[in-house]
């Protein structure tokens, strides 16, 4: 890669890692291991088509898409469901910012999700993409989009009930 396009990238990289780590943590769940080597993933291949890439119009849109591709990927696999363990080690700060017990309820909602359905609540309502976008970036129809939208909704109502007018109120 000549030296122009490296510093291109790393410009690139440095600027995005943040919201593809955001995105990716989504996407798995809470699950930051997965998250972090999917954005590792991710930044791989960019950086391979990184030519290519910083041609297009919207380069940032593209690495969401090749984020949102990995994880499904991912998911496809068998070893995917392996697990070591299922208690999680790492702790909030004490008063850190945000309400954790709300987090931590839609992470596991979303965790309960299958994997397109979750990819297309992140796409649609994290990322704020159109339904078009999102079809595009699960390589799908726009209706197809539509119906995982409607059905990934209504599972994550029946999911939270009531707790999230609780969590909300508080």
């Amino acid at each position: 890669m000549r030296q122009v396009h490296a510093d291109e990238y790393a410009r690139f990289a440095v600027a995005r890692a943040g919201q593809l780590y955001r995105s990716a943590c989504l996407l798995t769940a809470g699950d930051t291991h997965l998250a972090e080597d999917l954005v590792q993933e991710t930044l791989g291949r960019l950086y391979v088509r990184w030519g290519r890439v910083s041609r297009v119009e919207n380069p940032a849109g593209y690495a969401q898409t090749v984020l949102t591709r990995a994880f499904l990927t991912h998911q496809r696999r068998r070893s995917s469901t392996e697990r070591a363990t299922d208690v999680l080690p790492d702790r909030a700060a004490e008063g850190g910012p945000g309400d954790v017990p709300l987090r931590l309820t839609l992470l596991q909602a979303l965790a309960r999700l299958p994997a397109k359905d979750r990819a297309v609540v992140v796409l649609r309502y994290w990322e704020d993409r159109s339904v078009e976008e999102t079809a595009d970036a699960l390589n799908a129809s726009s209706a197809a989009v539509r119906t995982r939208c409607t059905r990934a909704l209504g599972r994550l109502r029946e999911l939270l009930g009531e707790e999230l007018g609780e969590y909300a109120a508080s």
